[in-house]
């Protein structure tokens, strides 16, 4: 299988934000690899039941609406629904972030930083 070069270098611009991700967390100079595998756990179980999507399902959907690179990438929780949301550094240099439907792949909204 072949990945198109946009979603390449939006899944390695994501990985890399996440494996460069601060390990101290703010409390006391703990790291924060107890949250990060927390995430990773209801992910996972959330994959598997069928309420969310694969990242890279919904990268692929979301191929030429995405305006920047994508530097970091979250699995967020509302209630009962899913969300990942993706930090993009835009063509003029403005960090936005875009949350995404992660059952569906629907874009929710987008916010300026």
């Amino acid at each position: 299988m072949t990945i198109p070069a946009f979603s390449r270098r939006t899944l390695l611009a994501g990985l890399l934000a996440l494996a460069m991700r601060p390990a101290m967390a703010e409390n006391g100079g703990e790291t924060d690899k107890e949250e990060e595998e927390e995430d990773h756990v209801r992910a996972l179980k959330a994959l598997e039941k069928g309420d969310v999507r694969p990242l890279s399902e919904i990268l692929a959907k979301l191929e030429g609406r995405l305006d920047g690179d994508v530097v970091g990438i979250e699995f967020e929780a509302e209630g009962e629904r899913y969300i990942y949301e993706f930090k993009l550094v835009r063509p003029d240099g403005h960090l936005v972030s875009v949350y995404v439907d992660a059952g569906t792949g629907a874009i929710l909204r987008r916010q300026d930083k």
